[in-house]
């Protein structure tokens, strides 16, 4: 389990693709604290550490992982934000986050607000059900309060501080991010699903 609260902002440092894709990440974790098997939260998408070593560490993805995720498109360079998985005790200071990315969404645009920025993103049409104002999402690992949603598009404030330390800082109109509805709405809807049956 995850809080959406980013710890570090890493990159890729090399891509390898042979059956499943490994990945190979610089960060500023102190490495010899992660374990072997430890969750590491990478977008948002919860993958396993199979190999480290100082101020790196490695995932393998497989093809479900790329399809659903935008992992298909990295590539050297690319920024990633990461969230080690909480322990017991630890503060929760987003919402809930497991980590299972539902869908992409996309950018659709940025305008400066204050000295925050608004963003607007589209949903895919079978989430878009799930988001709701003032309601919590996670966007590339970011818990994220929703301010409005018409139909398919939502608009979110991003302040100075989240666009400096998460992936946000670099983002554009057309890009694309791993989306997590609330772990909430995904089960009220299931419940309600149930009734109606």
């Amino acid at each position: 389990m995850f809080t959406g609260i980013i710890t570090d902002l890493g990159r890729v440092k090399a891509v390898e693709k042979s059956g499943d894709t490994r990945f190979e990440f610089e960060t500023a974790y102190d490495t010899s604290t992660v374990d072997i098997g430890a969750s590491i939260a990478c977008n948002g998408a919860c993958m396993t550490v199979v190999e480290k070593g100082p101020n790196w560490f490695a995932i393998t993805a497989s093809a479900e992982s790329l399809s659903k995720t935008t992992m298909g498109s990295w590539e050297v360079e690319t920024s990633v934000n990461f969230e080690r998985a909480c322990r017991v005790g630890d503060e929760l200071g987003g919402h809930i986050v497991s980590g299972h990315v539902d869908g992409i969404a996309e950018i659709i645009s940025i305008t400066l607000e204050g000295d925050s920025h608004r963003f607007k993103f589209k949903a895919p049409a079978q989430l878009k059900n799930f988001i709701a104002p003032k309601g919590s999402v996670t966007l590339n690992g970011v818990s994220l309060t929703v301010n409005e949603v018409e139909d398919d598009v939502f608009g979110i404030n991003i302040i100075p501080h989240t666009m400096e330390v998460t992936t946000f800082g670099k983002s554009k109109v057309g890009d694309f991010v791993n989306l997590e509805i609330d772990m909430l709405a995904r089960y009220v809807a299931r419940l309600l699903e149930k009734d109606g049956k």
